[in-house]
């Protein structure tokens, strides 16, 4: 057995499988696999967007690679700046997201996986890029939950910019569907000069240029900006539960340190005597989530920081859940384990796209300065030259045993609630890996419930509406509560996958 991958698009694990085959290794698998996301998830996706890559070796050696957006170094005063609403319809809910290249922030994606692939990787660019380079080159048949995603993002992707790389071939001034062949050869041609020039092409050269030449009249990047960006090494969060070690996403993103406060709340809950989907279970969860947000809210103020762990801190907290107890985000995720036990969990964002395409690439720049939950101060309030902070967190789990799990999930504010429900159903009810992802979840969102019904009784969904008199249900599965996607090696040499149905995902074992 050569490892394991689960992703939210079956091309995007197929192209880190077949990488694995030809003797690459989880790092390779994983870069291949971003790659390949950007052509066949574009709604999720982008060369311009950033994200986080935690890598563990088969030493137990482990570090986080953070290639998030970052502030532009200058805010000029000069020219207006184009930054503008429009309102995604979610059918249930409406959504207003800001757009335009006042939006973007500097990418952080090539540099990353150039950083993780110089450090880590054992095959050459040119064979990585090859499966993405193939598909944007020769076309793929749109899936239908990629396609609902672009009809959901409608007012992004028919911009004057995007709607002549996304327009149906059959229907003219629509976007691609089901079953539409999507064809992007510039961004074909983008790959194969990155493969041979490596990060100095988007950070210094060509598109450097392109993206500052795009921006100077009614946007914040620079030259300088692209030119100056690194990708950050970090050391993992480190945390325990119930006799697991928890890696996850340090500060100063957000969300590894709200999961492991979470977990820190839930410590001291014996969940399994409540049995798994009861409504003691349930509404034990539904304190720790609003507790979280509580905290995030009050010690905050300054940033993500590990004071939150502080003993008598969580302590005061666990004390409230028990006197208690009784938005949609352009984000994907890929994790991947080698046969020789190297661990890669990438999660990674282009925001909702901005609805500018840079010229000549076919690749979508990032609108994460319009993300209202990644500037909690306002818009244009952000401090110059700053790593942005992200719910982001790609994880690992380990048991005393020596196994290992790898997981992560997209999802804006809903990642740090469905990994901290996931990582519960496995190490507090031992659940297997597909049940653990498919177990319903809740998520609390100022004061709002939010209840995935199906699985739970019908008492126990009345009795938490009655608690929450602002709530929704939602009686299937919905990608509004994320998308774990997560591979598993046991100590044994076993090893299995699972993608979140939630997402479309997909887990393949590679012999």
């Amino acid at each position: 057995m050569k490892g394991a991958v689960a992703a939210g698009h079956s091309k995007t694990a197929e192209a880190a499988a077949e990488v694995l085959r030809a003797g690459g290794n989880a790092f390779d698998a994983a870069i291949a696999g971003f790659f390949v996301s950007c052509v066949c998830e574009p709604a999720l996706a982008s060369l311009a967007g950033g994200g986080f890559l935690l890598a563990m070796d088969n030493s137990g050696r482990a570090k986080v690679f953070d290639f998030f957006t970052h502030t532009p170094r200058k805010k000029p005063v000069d020219h207006a700046v184009d930054f503008y609403p429009v309102t995604v319809d979610f059918g249930s809910a409406q959504q207003e997201f800001h757009i335009g290249l006042g939006s973007c922030a500097t990418p952080g994606a090539v540099s990353g996986v150039c950083a993780v692939h110089s450090s880590l990787g054992r095959l050459p660019m040119t064979e990585l890029v090859q499966p993405a380079l193939e598909l944007a080159r020769n076309g793929i048949n749109v899936e239908p939950f990629q396609a609902y995603l672009l009809k959901l993002l409608t007012p992004i992707y028919m911009t004057e910019s995007v709607l002549p790389l996304f327009r149906s071939p059959e229907r003219d001034q629509q976007l691609i569907g089901p079953g539409d062949l999507f064809t992007n050869p510039k961004m074909a041609d983008v790959l194969e000069v990155l493969a041979i020039e490596g990060k100095d092409l988007f950070y210094r050269g060509e598109i450097a240029e392109q993206i500052a030449r795009l921006c100077s009249a009614s946007g914040y990047l620079s030259y300088e900006d692209l030119a100056s960006y690194t990708t950050i090494i970090r050391d993992p969060l480190s945390v325990r539960y119930r006799g697991h070690s928890f890696l996850t996403n340090p500060p100063p993103s957000a969300g590894g340190i709200l999961i492991a406060f979470g977990l820190g709340l839930l410590e001291g809950v014996e969940l399994k005597e409540l049995g798994v989907g009861t409504y003691g279970h349930v509404k034990t969860l539904t304190e720790v989530l609003r507790n979280t947000s509580n905290a995030r809210i009050k010690h905050f103020a300054e940033g993500p920081h590990e004071g939150l762990l502080d003993r008598d801190l969580l302590q005061a907290y666990r004390q409230q859940v028990y006197q208690r107890t009784a938005a949609f985000r352009g984000t994907t995720h890929i994790s991947v384990v080698d046969a020789q036990k190297n661990v890669a969990t990438m999660t990674v964002s282009n925001g909702e796209g901005c609805g500018e395409i840079i010229p000549g690439t076919g690749i979508m720049l990032n609108n994460m300065l319009g993300e209202e939950d990644l500037n909690p101060s306002g818009f244009h309030q952000w401090k110059p030259n700053e790593r942005m902070s992200s719910m982001m967190s790609p994880s690992i789990l380990m048991d005393g045993s020596g196994a290992i799990t790898a997981l992560g999930s997209g999802g804006s504010n809903r990642i740090r609630t469905a990994l901290l429900q996931v990582v519960s159903n496995i190490a507090d009810f031992k659940l297997d890996l597909e049940s653990a992802v498919a177990n319903p979840r809740i998520h609390i969102e100022t004061d709002v419930l939010n209840i995935e019904a199906d699985g739970l009784s019908a008492g126990t969904v009345e009795q938490l509406a009655s608690d929450f008199p602002e709530h929704r249900i939602f009686n299937q599965h919905n990608m509004f509560f994320g998308g774990v996607h997560l591979v598993h090696a046991d100590a044994k040499g076993g090893i299995v996958c699972a993608g979140d149905p939630r997402r479309s995902g997909v887990g393949l074992v590679v012999n």
